[in-house]
């Protein structure tokens, strides 16, 4: 029995919405995961997962089924029937990518569904529906950037309500904190130090935005508050010294800078003003205080350029004549154990519940700052005491088979991979990383990942890298370095992974997950 050609363009039409809804979802899901950021989201289409959002075998079936459609190819309908069959049923066991609701994304999911359904009502012809379908990625993007305006209004109206609400906190001492790297653990750190003697309110995990700021100050801030710690992220010129003028602070802390995000603030300058600190700097007042990290050359021309008061803190006083620094290091698998040593003489025995050389950094940086609020080292010491693993954003679990699993999946940067592949040089037995190509750093791409790739071979007895944009540099890196080709391995499937790691490994060997890695991995890994 055939169908007739009215029940098939229904057919095909009744999949054809199924399909293009979730290919709608998906692109708004991707728009706010890259923050409505036109630079982020354009650099996504660089990546090897967005170039084949494109250049792949489906997209070039329907590019063709477009022109057999045009000169009426009878068998072309049946061919994207089965296609849009396929579209709208096989995604559904992947797993669909969905946008976390707010109100924006509700609203923009709305719009854009009903243009779907509204076009599938007035345009019923095939040939516009492939069209459209072709054309989803533009649309549903012309829709996003035809309402920010809009969201660009309420936006300014909520900064604004929470510049008043500072303007009315006279007495509330406010720390930013900004760098390209280290942020988030040294106001974790310091956060905690703090609680110790004062009451602290700082801005919560993935809250470093204007929105995420605005909206701890009106929620959280009160009366009873006399500090604020915030965490100021930015992608564009510009972006910081707006969040200083809605929180005007009165510390501010540089953590480190390197090249991580070049690739959407269009140019090492305009990098350096924002998560570089300048932007930061020229917000604090005459009498404010600038703190840096002495170990890094970008915080270090800040320091130079700095005309107010200053501090810099670094791992060692050999380069840099620090207020703070650390000796007698021992990393520890499971804490740190360091001296503090302040320019003035005085010590303190630090042990800390944390991982990885690189957050001795951090907790200097966090210690100088609750010296200058008043605390002394004894008392800076004790409270460090109570910082959890998860604040550094890295930790050990207990893996399958006795493996020893170290979790550093929150974010990466390249300062972060080196320091982590460090940690993971600490321990006995077979090492192995586990970690994606890292990404929006602009033209220093591919010689941060060849150096990773040299960094790789030292530590490591196998890689396994999880996406192929910067794979054949990092390959390039460990091999001259002397890595055996067989054991830096490309692969993106969680399950094969998995399997990998637990025919290679053995109890006492050590899995470093770095980056982003699939979630459904470190569950696999880590033991029940």
């Amino acid at each position: 029995m055939t169908l007739s050609i009215d029940s098939i363009l229904i057919t095909i039409g009744f999949f054809w919405l199924i399909r293009t809804v979730k290919a709608v979802l998906f692109w708004i899901y991707l728009w706010q995961l890259k923050e409505y950021h036109i630079g982020r989201f354009l650099d996504h289409f660089r990546t090897h997962k967005g170039k084949r959002l494109f250049f792949s075998y489906l997209f070039i079936i329907k590019l063709l089924l477009l022109v057999l459609i045009f000169i009426n190819f009878p068998a072309a309908l049946y061919i994207l029937l089965i296609v849009y069959l396929a579209e709208a049923i096989l995604p559904l066991a992947k797993g669909l990518k969905l946008p976390k609701w707010t109100i924006k994304t509700a609203f923009l999911c709305f719009i854009s569904v009903i243009t779907v359904v509204g076009f599938l009502i007035v345009v019923k012809n095939p040939l516009w529906l492939l069209a459209f379908d072709i054309l989803a990625p533009l649309a549903v993007s012309v829709i996003v950037l035809a309402f920010q305006p809009f969201f660009v209004m309420a936006r300014n109206r909520i900064l604004g309500k929470a510049r008043q609400k500072m303007a009315e906190f006279k007495n509330i001492k406010v720390i930013a904190i900004t760098g390209s790297f280290g942020k988030t653990s040294t106001k974790e750190f310091l956060t905690t130090i703090l609680l110790s003697k004062f009451n602290v309110l700082s801005t919560p995990e993935h809250k470093n935005s204007e929105m995420g700021i605005a909206q701890t100050i009106l929620k959280d801030l009160n009366e009873k508050h006399q500090i604020f710690i915030v965490e100021m992220g930015a992608y564009s010129k510009g972006g910081i010294k707006l969040l200083c003028n809605m929180v005007k602070p009165s510390i501010g802390m540089v953590t480190g800078v390197n090249e991580q995000h070049l690739a959407t603030f269009g140019s090492m300058e305009n990098l350096l003003s924002a998560e570089g600190g300048q932007e930061l700097l020229y917000s604090l007042p005459q009498d404010g205080l600038l703190v840096v990290n002495g170990d890094n050359k970008y915080c270090m021309d800040l320091y130079k350029e700095a005309k107010i008061d200053k501090r810099v803190y670094s791992l060692k006083n050999d380069k840099v004549d620090s207020d703070i620094f650390a000796d007698e290091v021992t990393v520890g698998e499971n804490c740190l154990d360091f001296l503090a040593i302040t320019k003035k003489g005085e010590t303190s025995h630090f042990n800390v519940n944390i991982l990885g050389k690189q957050n001795i950094q951090n907790l200097l940086g966090a210690i100088l700052v609750s010296k200058e609020m008043g605390m002394n080292l004894d008392d800076i010491a004790r409270a460090a005491k109570s910082i959890l693993q998860s604040q550094a954003g890295i930790k050990l679990l207990n893996g399958l088979h006795g493996i020893k699993i170290i979790d550093s999946s929150y974010s990466s940067n390249p300062d972060g991979v080196m320091a982590d592949l460090d940690y993971l040089n600490t321990f006995k037995g077979k090492k192995v990383v586990v970690m994606p190509c890292l990404i929006e750093l602009g033209k220093k791409s591919q010689e941060i990942h060849y150096q990773i790739g040299k960094k790789i071979a030292k530590v490591c007895d196998m890689a396994i890298i999880t996406t192929q944009d910067k794979f054949e540099n990092l390959k390039k890196g460990a091999v001259q370095e002397g890595m055996p080709e067989d054991k830096i391995i490309f692969s993106e499937k969680s399950k094969g992974i998995f399997h990998t790691i637990t025919t290679f490994c053995k109890q006492g060997d050590a899995v470093l997950l770095e980056g982003r890695v699939p979630s459904e991995l470190v569950k696999l890994l880590e033991k029940k």
